[in-house]
Formats: structure tokens, C-alpha cells, sequence
């Protein structure tokens, strides 16, 4: 019995100990994930980034349309004409994020 119990409590101490040092590393990693993520070169980069995926984007929207032309059902082309207009008006997408 007494080998159980001190088995219990060093585990006991262990989950103590160990989620204390868990805690702190976590905070230390989300500290540090803020910082950068606040840093002026990253966000640039990050920004810069996002821009060039829009124009990328809306070059192959173009190209596609051109391709495909009348061959898509119309149904289709007033579900995507109708998502558009939504978008350019709210600013943002459905995933509220904005299109700047």
C-alpha cells in the first residue's frame, strides 16, 4: 500500500510540476508568436503577399472565363455574379476578412 500511495503522490507532483512548466512555455511561445507576428517587416511581407494573391487570382479569373466562356450553365454564372456583388459590398468576404 505504501508503494502505491508514493507512486500516486510522485505522480501527483509530476502533473503538478509539469503542467506548471507546460503553462509557461506556452506562454512564452504566444509571446513570441505576438511579437513577430506585430513586427512592421512581417506584416509589409505579409500584406505584400496577400496583394500579389489577388492579382494572381483575378488573372486567372480571367484567363478561366475566357477559356470557358458561354459553356457555363447560367445558373452557375449568376450564383458567382451574385457572391461578387455581396463581397464588393460588405467589404469582406464570407470568411470576414477584408479585401484590402
Amino acid at each position: 500500500m505504501r508503494y502505491k500511495l508514493t507512486f500516486v503522490v510522485g505522480l501527483a507532483l509530476g502533473y503538478v510540476l509539469g503542467t506548471r512548466a507546460g503553462r509557461e512555455r506556452y506562454e512564452q511561445l504566444k509571446k513570441s508568436a505576438r511579437q513577430v507576428a506585430q513586427n512592421p517587416a512581417v506584416r509589409n511581407t505579409a500584406e505584400t503577399a496577400a496583394q500579389q494573391g489577388r492579382v494572381y487570382a483575378g488573372k486567372a479569373l480571367h484567363t478561366v472565363s475566357e477559356k470557358v466562356g458561354d459553356r457555363v450553365p447560367d445558373s452557375v454564372t449568376a450564383r458567382v455574379r451574385s457572391l461578387r456583388e455581396r463581397s464588393q459590398g460588405a467589404g469582406g468576404d464570407d470568411w470576414g476578412t477584408s479585401n484590402t
